[in-house]
């Protein structure tokens, strides 16, 4: 099965909002791995991996984000190796 592996960044109102556990809830429903994490400039990080559909399904979602976020923009870059968590679980990182 083919996989994708990309690093997003999203800026905007998306720090308080619950943007990381939310995109962890949505990364889970699809079966991606990965984490997510705040940056120190108020952006949002994410490492995310999975099927090419079900990658740009949840590159959809960052766009918008949970109900209280506002996401101005949203920087994608593909990875060419995964460097991801041993854990299958989509991880929230501090």
């Amino acid at each position: 099965m083919e996989q994708k592996t990309i690093r997003a960044r999203v800026y905007g109102t998306v720090q308080g909002v619950c943007y990381r556990d939310y995109t962890r809830r949505k990364a889970e429903k699809l079966a991606l791995v990965g984490w997510v994490r705040n940056c120190s400039d108020g952006s949002v990080e994410a490492l995310i991996s999975g099927p090419p559909e079900r990658i740009e399904e949840i590159v959809a979602w960052l766009h918008h984000g949970p109900p209280h976020a506002h996401v101005e923009r949203v920087e994608i870059v593909s990875e060419a190796a995964p460097s991801l968590p041993p854990s299958p679980a989509f991880q929230i990182r501090f």
